[in-house]
């Protein structure tokens, strides 16, 4: 039976190494939530159904901005494939599941080495933290919108390891939906700061758990390297016309 090529990109995957991503990075997360929420008026932070508009809003901002940097990981994608053909296409996919794989053993505890990729993205970091702390204290929704949109721009190697996979997602519109995906799963952790802050950083905090973790992204690199193994991505003849 053939298999559908196009799994190794699929928004369940993207949306799945959201889920433990976030859960890794909950204190990096958690602090950044802590930081915007001390920043607004006590009769906001005094009043959940005020708070809580504005921590989606910091979302729906971060958010928008993964999925900006999937379409920018796709106009990429597609300037490579051009250039080198299906072969390019091949190279990018396991280059792709290298960069999920050593996320994986980054969790895990054992690749530390795996942190130095965010230096990648500290140049461009610098140039536009500025703005977002012109933006605190944060006034309106539309503040904590746009401080948002800066935050998704932060160093970060598990990101990084979403764009990869974002790049292999075949054109510019999957691969910003794939980002999109992934953003939605880290929701559920970040969004649960302050409601289940406890539970969470405990859990980030056991290494079992981490290394539970970091074996999952690990399989999820070997399903993207080698898509035939992943009964999932069979498809039929109809399927593929």
């Amino acid at each position: 039976m053939p298999f559908d090529p196009a799994f190794t990109s699929s928004y369940l995957v993207a949306f799945i190494m959201g889920l433990v991503s976030s859960l890794h990075c909950i204190g990096m997360c958690g602090s950044i939530i802590g930081t915007l929420t001390l920043s607004l008026s006590p009769e906001i932070r005094s009043k959940k159904a005020l708070l809580l508009p504005f921590v989606f809003n910091y979302n729906f901002g971060r958010i928008t901005s993964y999925t900006l940097a999937g379409a920018i990981a796709g106009i990429v994608e597609s300037i490579a494939i051009m250039q080198t053909g299906e072969y390019g296409y091949r190279l990018l996919q396991l280059l792709s599941a290298l960069i999920m794989a050593s996320a994986g053993l980054y969790i895990a505890g054992w690749f530390p080495r795996f942190a130095y990729i965010e230096k990648a993205g500290l140049h461009f970091w610098k140039k536009i933290e500025p703005y977002g702390r012109k933006l605190i204290p944060v006034k309106n929704l539309t503040q904590a919108y746009l401080f948002g949109m800066v935050w998704g721009w932060l160093p970060c190697g598990l990101v990084y390891a979403a764009l990869a996979l974002a790049a292999t997602a075949g054109d510019i519109s999957k691969s910003a939906f794939t980002m999109l995906a992934f953003g939605l799963g880290t929701l559920p952790a970040v969004l649960g700061v302050g409601i289940m802050t406890g539970i969470l950083t405990r859990l980030s905090r056991m290494q079992r758990f981490k290394q539970a973790i970091g074996l999952f992204m690990i399989a999820l690199a070997l399903l993207a390297a080698l898509p035939w193994l992943n009964p999932m991505a069979i498809t039929t003849h109809s399927a593929l016309h």
